[in-house]
């Protein structure tokens, strides 16, 4: 008989971590669940068998207390899931924006350092690191700098950590999603086509652990769109996007 997975899942106080969380506990594995709001890991966590850890996931310290005690808790993980990030508006020209970018980059970058490294080396081989990028960070989009710019980061940053890490045999699995219809994107002024649920998104994501793929846009349409404004000529792109409509700036709490 297997034993249930093990798995370590960020920003599992709501929307996409949240889903996942919700998805693995119903497939039997014990979990831990880590969040900045305690109130949103027990309501994830009803029904499951979940160990919860509040944490934010720009410090590191507080990311090493959790790892460590779900190392003692549960025992290696065979799964962790970077899902905590966040998503605002930004605008360079407004002085105030600066302490959000660096909120943004601390959330989306150094937040999937602060929750990979304390793992790393009790993995076993066949072990996975998931984390998740974004179709934002395939270009910048105007009055999103901070978070396209992230997960641009994010991208580049799993993709050198899959290289480090493939002779161990720890798959690093980045999963790029479109629009998930979460708290985040509920504000958003514009519409957002493919919009999936986190239900689903969780679902495809778990897909891409299962079968340790190195990249995947979700869902598939999106990653057509994806594929286009790659290779989209900067006049046509300056055209097209320059007057698109823009995310509110407020960072959320």
């Amino acid at each position: 008989m297997n034993e249930p997975l093990r798995v370590f899942i960020t920003g599992a106080s709501s929307g996409l971590g949240a889903a996942l969380a919700r998805h693995y506990g119903a497939a039997g594995a014990q979990l831990g669940l880590a969040g900045r709001r305690q109130d949103g890991l027990q309501n994830t966590a009803t029904g499951w068998n979940a160990h919860l850890y509040q944490a934010d996931v720009r410090d590191a310290a507080a990311m090493q207390q959790a790892a460590a005690a779900f190392l003692n808790d549960v025992g290696a993980p065979d799964i962790v899931i970077a899902a905590a990030g966040i998503s605002v508006g930004t605008l360079t020209e407004f002085a105030e924006d600066a302490p959000v970018f660096r909120a943004v980059m601390d959330a989306n970058v150094l937040g999937l350092v602060h929750t990979f490294q304390p793992f790393i080396g009790a993995m076993q081989p066949g072990g996975v690191l998931c984390g998740i990028s974004s179709v934002a960070g395939i270009r910048g989009l105007p009055g999103g700098g901070a978070y396209s710019a992230s997960k641009a980061a994010a991208t580049i940053y799993l993709e050198a950590l899959r290289l480090e890490l493939k002779a161990r045999d720890i798959a690093v699995v980045t999963v790029a999603p479109g629009y998930i219809d979460t708290p985040m994107t509920r504000v958003n002024p514009y519409a957002m086509p493919f919009r999936m649920t986190a239900q689903t998104a969780a679902a495809k994501v778990a897909r891409c652990i299962a079968h340790r793929r190195r990249f995947t846009v979700i869902p598939w349409q999106m990653a057509w769109v994806a594929r286009m404004l790659k290779w989209l000529p900067i006049p046509v792109y300056d055209a097209v996007f320059e007057k698109a409509p823009r995310k509110p700036r407020n960072l959320p709490t």
